[in-house]
């Protein structure tokens, strides 16, 4: 069967619809998956097995552009795939299966979607508390999967990234000595109130420099100063082992980076979530934003959060713009996981 899914437009939520991906592949082995979505989701979708073509969708994120839409959906007919599944909730997001006349097009019902989609699914979110069970019941008949109970085990996001990759990309960044890495992913999508503090970050690099790690901070462009700001509060016979990266490196990069960590530190976010494909030992930080709705899919995962609920906050009540939630995280208590978790994982690697 060949099909279309038309993805997610977020680092995190495309990682978390591979577990789609992996459901149809193992429902049917013979399907040829093609995604559709940003081209810089491409990085991510290459190292999904599951995914036979990665599509770039050349609109930008909200842009309806409807005539535009229509040209994608009519140059796909020639594709004659016969399912779409649309991942985003959006109107416009259902119109280029629409447009391309595929068949069956399936996905929650969202912005009134009526026509757009024939096979509709209307969401009980008390039924499907985490959006990776949403995107997973999408791979079965409607009538057969009601509640989460009725998914069978879900398969999770899983990255593949190879030795010799991480050898290269290692070299590249000058990141060839003996001291084993420690990831830190300090940036948030949504500004510092989802960020764990700057300098608590700096007094847990502090701690894992003195124990012999060399620290790596991951990010984007606008994470790079969050990485100073963390440089410039350590000892100074510390500061030559945290590099930051945040800016310097492709996602695909940063995958591979990542990869090449003993552990990550992070926030709430979509590096998060590819450390957590990874499989990598994670402790994850969490303020405002729930876990119950989107955690780290990895039994490698440790979230520390010392609130309930979600809570839609896009400032702090700091200075900074951090959230007091997030402030009473101690570095101790990280440092205190993350040396669990590293022993936890060596005595796997050792098979005990």
């Amino acid at each position: 069967m060949k099909t279309l899914v038309i993805g997610p437009s977020w680092v995190g939520d495309m990682m978390m619809s591979q577990s789609l991906y992996r459901t149809i592949k193992a429902n049917n082995p013979e399907a040829e998956i093609d995604v559709m979505a940003p081209a810089w989701c491409r990085p991510l979708l290459d190292r999904m097995p599951e995914v036979t073509q990665a599509l770039a969708m050349p609109l930008g994120h909200g842009a309806l552009e409807l005539g535009e839409r229509r040209r994608l959906g009519i140059a796909l007919r020639k594709e004659a795939y016969q399912q779409a599944f649309v991942l985003p909730n959006s109107f416009k997001s259902a119109l280029v299966p629409f447009f391309a006349a595929i068949p069956k097009r399936t996905g929650w019902r969202g912005e009134m979607r009526y026509g757009l989609l024939n096979d509709l699914r209307t969401l009980d979110k008390a039924a499907f508390p985490l959006m990776v069970q949403r995107y997973a019941a999408l791979g079965y008949p409607a009538a057969q999967i009601k509640s989460a109970a009725d998914l069978p085990p879900i398969l999770w996001p899983k990255l593949s990234v190879n030795q010799t990759e991480i050898t290269t990309v290692k070299e590249s960044f000058a990141l060839t000595g003996e001291r084993p890495l420690i990831g830190f992913c300090p940036g948030a999508e949504f500004g510092p109130a989802k960020r764990w503090p700057h300098y608590h970050y700096a007094s847990l690099a502090a701690m894992l420099i003195e124990a012999g790690y060399q620290i790596v901070l991951f990010g984007s462009n606008k994470d790079h100063t969050a990485g100073e700001d963390i440089r410039q509060l350590l000892p100074p016979d510390a500061v030559d082992h945290c590099l930051n990266i945040a800016g310097k490196t492709t996602l695909d990069q940063a995958v591979v980076l990542i990869a090449a960590c003993q552990a990550v530190v992070s926030n709430d976010s979509g590096l998060m979530h590819v450390a957590a494909a990874l499989d990598k030992p994670l402790v994850a930080l969490y303020g405002p934003s729930s876990p119950d709705f989107t955690p780290p899919l990895s039994h490698q995962a440790r979230v520390i959060r010392l609130i309930s609920g979600y809570h839609k906050i896009r400032k702090g009540d700091a200075a900074e713009g951090y959230h007091q939630s997030l402030i009473d995280i101690q570095p101790t208590q990280v440092f205190s996981e993350l040396q669990q978790l590293l022993v936890t994982s060596k005595e796997r690697e050792c098979g005990f």
